[in-house]
């Protein structure tokens, strides 16, 4: 395959879990996809949280912040993988259909690092692999 696949990953708030999937996505699907986060309800900046949990890891976190899904809809996606409810529920329509999935995630934000831990990890045993399939990479 030599094609690279796009993800849009969507939030409520594009703070937390969104950006963390992101990263992951990124990183661990590499050259075969890339990601983006969106937010139907964009927070001014990402957790703190997130931003220590993903260097904790060993993942870059240069270049994430809160992108409102309106400013993203016109581009095109192979994926679009909701991970809370509420943006399931605010999921924009698409101009060009897109297949989607739905994996909620627990909401680490104002708990402490421990919990954006869990969740990061959470995120790369689930959802990684449920991209990886969707996507047949």
């Amino acid at each position: 395959m030599t094609d690279i696949q796009s993800v849009l990953i969507l939030c409520t708030g594009n703070s937390c879990r969104s950006q963390m999937a992101e990263a992951l996505i990124n990183h661990d699907l590499g050259p075969h996809v890339r990601a983006a986060s969106a937010g139907t309800r964009p927070q001014p900046k990402v957790a703190d949280g997130a931003i220590e949990a993903l260097r904790l890891g060993g993942l870059p976190t240069d270049g994430l912040f809160p992108k409102d899904v309106d400013s993203l809809i016109d581009r095109h996606f192979d994926l679009v993988v909701t991970v809370c409810d509420n943006a399931r529920e605010a999921c924009p329509i698409f101009p060009r259909p897109v297949p989607s999935i739905h994996l909620p995630f627990h909401d680490p934000h104002g708990e402490p690092l421990e919990s954006f831990v869990q969740v990061r990890d959470d995120i790369r045993a689930r959802l990684i692999p449920a991209v990886r399939d969707a996507l047949g990479v």
